[in-house]
């Protein structure tokens, strides 16, 4: 590609400067990844997991759920949703370095 004598180019506009809500809005979304990572974690392997709506239904709809919900596989996959969202909280915290670059 070839440009014409006398054609000026123009450069890349500077990234825009964050604004204050954007740098709030990283930290709160940081921190609800990190405490809802951190519950789904940690909450399937506890007592409390099995004092609730799923695990003690009478009906016959839910006791087929019942069985699910006491399988260690599937809090194993319940807690490795936590472990995503706590990986999503790691990568936002070096993400937020964004915002302090200084050009």
């Amino acid at each position: 590609m070839t440009e014409e004598p006398g054609a000026t180019t123009t450069a890349a506009p500077p990234p825009a400067k964050p604004h204050w809500f954007q740098k709030v809005w990283a930290v709160v979304f940081i921190i609800f990844c990190l405490e809802l990572g951190l519950f789904l974690v940690i909450y399937p392997w506890t007592d409390d997991w099995d004092h609730n709506l799923f695990a003690m239904s009478p009906t016959l709809q839910l006791a087929r759920w019942n069985e699910w919900w006491h399988n260690p596989f599937f809090k194993g996959a319940i807690s490795g949703l936590g472990f995503l969202d706590l990986w999503v909280s790691v990568a936002e915290i070096f993400r937020l370095r964004r915002f302090s670059r200084h050009s």
